[in-house]
């Protein structure tokens, strides 16, 4: 059945509800590309204030969530499962995400209020240089977390602790079991 909606996949399957996640986070990352080449032209128009809501709408709700997931459940359990080469990898890899979350967060800071005022037709400027350094961010992140943390957790955890952080990520969203 075709639908017009990508349907998101269950908390059963708590790596494809992340990756679910990325593909989300680039579709608001393109939308500030767009924003980019539109507001110059057509300002703060309907079609600006509604992309830059849809924009914050996701940085401010489900990003934070997301994060949290890979912080509180995925990355502590990789952590205490991991031995020898994975352990070691993952030793390198987890400052590296951690710092990025943090930068993320330092650079959602700015794009935030420029978004805000684009959203309420107060202004119309979005920062191209924060908007591409976000970009180049999330999309090195993402690339680290699907080419080496996901995979790794899709080999080393069984069949509970895939239970158990699905069921934590539904849990956080406020979604009934």
């Amino acid at each position: 059945m075709n639908t017009l909606f990508d349907s998101a996949p269950g908390f059963d399957q708590p790596l494809a509800v992340l990756k679910h996640c990325h593909d989300r986070i680039r579709k608001q990352l393109a939308t500030m590309g767009k924003l980019l080449e539109h507001l110059p032209s057509n300002g703060a128009d309907q079609d600006a204030q509604q992309a830059a809501q849809s924009v914050l709408n996701y940085f401010i709700k489900a990003a934070p969530l997301h994060h949290e997931d890979e912080e509180i459940n995925l990355l502590p359990e990789l952590q205490a499962t991991a031995r020898d080469e994975d352990a070691s990898l993952l030793a390198t890899l987890l400052p590296k995400i951690l710092s990025q979350h943090e930068d993320m967060a330092a650079q959602w800071s700015q794009l935030e209020k420029q978004l805000t005022a684009i959203a309420a037709a107060s202004a119309a400027h979005l920062s191209d240089t924060a908007v591409k350094e976000f970009q180049a961010l999330y999309g090195e992140h993402m690339q680290i977390e699907e080419t080496q943390i996901a995979p790794m957790a899709k080999r080393l955890f069984s069949d509970a602790q895939m239970a158990t952080l699905g069921a934590a990520m539904q849990a956080r969203r406020g979604i009934a079991a």
